[in-house]
C-alpha cells in the first residue's frame, strides 16, 4: 500500500473533478467526517448571498407568494429525484430530524390503532431511541427491542422474530451509524407489511450515498437530515416522506398554520391541506433551505449509481488501510467487510482512539469518535479523494503508535 496507489485511483475516478466544486480552504489536510457536516458547495456562497440581497433584500415579504411557500416541496420533489426514488409530492422539507421523526412516528401508529408494540434496535441513533421511548409512555405502547451486532445492524431474520399482530410500527435506520452497516430495507419492510405494520425508515447516513427506492420497495414513512451527504450546512432542515396513499388518512400531531389548505387565510379550524403539505408545521427555514440545492445539482449530475460505486471503493481502500496500518496496533473493524453491506463510513475500534482525537485535530486530521471507542472514517464521496484517505489514516496510524508505545 503507497500513496502511488492512492493517487492511481485518483486519477482512474470519474468523480474527481467534482472535488473541486466544494470549499477545500482552511487547514484541514484529511478531511473524514462526511457523514457529520458535509463540505460546502462553492455555489452555495453565490446561492447565499443573491437570496440576502436579491430575494429577501429586494423581494421582501412578497417572495412568499414568489417561490417560498412552494420551497419546502420543490425541494422536497428535488430530494426525491435524485435520492430517494420517490415520486413528486410525497417528500417536504422542514423542522429538524427529531420534529420530523416525531411527526411521523406519532401519525404511524396512530393510523394502526389497537396495535401496542413498536420495534426498534438498540444501536439506533439516540434521537430515535429516546423520541420512541417518549412516544410509549405517551401513548401506552411497549418498545420491542432487537438488538444487532455491534458490528453489523439489524437483519431480516430478527425483524421477522419481534413483529407480530400487535406491532404498530418498525423504525430503523438505513446505515446504522454507527457500524456503518446497511440494512436490507426491501426484506424488512414486506416482513414488517406482511404482519399488517407500518415502517419508517431514517435516511439520515444513507441519502446522497447511497440508492434509495422508496417508491419501489413500498416504503411507508422515511425521515433524513441534509448536512450529511446533502451538505446543507449545520443544523440545514431535514426532510420527510409519506408515501402517496397514507397522506390522507394520517394526521400530524403538530398542527400548524403551514400545513392547513388555505393557510393565509388564518381560519378558525385546522383544517389540513390534502397533500404531502399536511406534514409542515410552522413557517419554513427558507434560507436553510438553499445550500443543499447545489449539492442536489451535482448529485444529479454525478448519478447516485456512480457516487455509491466509488463509495465502496473508497470504503474497501479503508478497509485495506485499516488492515495494514490499524489492526496490528490492536485495532478491530467494527464495519462490515462486504462493500454490499456498508454505507459510506467505517468503524474502527481501538481503546486509545479517544486520546488521540484532540492532536489529530489539531493537525487539521479530522475523523470522528463515538464512544465509547468508536473512530469512524466517514468518506462523502463527491469530496473525498483516495489520496486523503490515505493521509488520514496514516495519520491516526502514527498517533495510535505513540500512544500505545510502551515509553509513553
Amino acid at each position: 500500500m503507497t500513496l502511488t496507489s492512492a493517487a492511481e485511483l485518483d486519477a482512474s475516478d470519474p468523480l474527481a473533478t467534482f472535488r473541486d466544486k466544494f470549499v477545500l480552504d482552511g487547514d484541514v489536510h484529511a478531511y473524514l467526517d462526511g457523514n457529520s457536516l458535509g463540505r460546502p458547495v462553492k455555489a452555495s456562497a453565490d446561492q447565499l448571498s443573491k437570496f440576502v440581497t436579491g430575494e429577501w433584500g429586494g423581494r421582501l415579504i412578497r417572495g412568499w407568494d414568489e417561490r417560498w411557500y412552494e420551497l419546502p416541496l420543490t425541494v422536497g420533489d428535488k430530494i426525491g429525484r435524485s435520492c430517494l426514488g420517490a415520486a413528486p409530492g410525497q417528500v417536504f422539507v422542514g423542522d429538524s430530524t427529531t420534529v420530523i421523526l416525531y411527526k411521523l412516528i406519532r401519525s404511524a401508529v396512530d393510523a394502526r390503532p389497537g396495535r401496542r408494540e413498536i420495534v426498534v434496535d438498540t444501536d439506533n441513533f439516540p434521537t430515535d431511541r429516546f423520541i420512541l421511548q417518549g412516544i410509549a409512555a405517551e401513548c401506552g405502547m411497549t418498545l420491542r427491542w432487537v438488538r444487532p451486532a455491534s458490528d453489523a445492524g439489524v437483519t431480516a431474520a430478527q425483524v421477522a422474530e419481534v413483529v407480530g399482530d400487535d406491532t404498530a410500527l418498525v423504525v430503523l435506520s438505513h446505515v446504522a451509524y454507527r457500524s456503518g452497516y446497511l440494512a436490507d430495507a426491501p426484506a424488512i419492510t414486506a416482513i414488517a407489511h406482511a404482519a399488517g405494520a407500518l415502517v419508517l425508515w431514517d435516511l439520515c447516513h444513507s441519502v446522497g450515498s447511497v440508492p434509495v427506492e422508496l417508491d419501489e420497495w413500498g416504503i411507508d414513512l422515511a425521515a433524513g437530515c441534509t448536512y450529511k451527504y446533502l451538505n446543507g450546512g449545520p443544523g440545514s432542515p431535514a426532510f420527510g416522506y409519506v408515501r402517496a396513499d397514507h397522506q390522507g388518512t394520517m394526521r400530524q400531531p403538530i398542527q400548524g398554520w403551514m400545513g392547513t389548505n388555505q393557510p393565509f387565510e388564518m381560519g378558525p379550524e385546522y383544517e389540513p391541506h390534502e397533500g404531502i403539505r399536511r406534514f409542515i408545521s410552522g413557517t419554513p427555514a427558507i434560507g436553510g433551505m438553499l445550500a443543499m440545492q447545489g449539492m442536489l445539482d451535482l448529485i444529479e449530475q454525478a448519478g447516485i449509481d456512480q457516487i455509491r460505486a466509488k463509495s465502496a471503493l473508497l470504503t474497501a481502500f479503508a478497509v485495506e488501510l485499516v488492515d495494514e496500518l490499524l489492526v496490528p496496533l490492536g485495532a478491530v473493524l467494527a464495519s462490515p467487510r462486504d462493500p454490499a453491506l456498508r454505507g459510506s463510513h467505517v468503524t474502527v475500534d481501538h481503546d486509545a482512539f479517544a486520546d488521540i482525537m484532540a492532536p489529530l485535530w489539531a493537525a487539521g486530521i479530522i475523523p470522528d469518535f463515538r464512544r465509547p471507542n468508536g473512530l469512524r472514517l466517514g468518506l462523502s464521496p463527491l469530496t473525498t479523494s483516495f489520496s486523503e484517505l490515505q493521509v488520514g489514516v496514516e495519520a491516526i496510524e502514527r498517533e495510535l503508535r505513540a500512544a500505545t508505545s510502551p515509553a509513553r
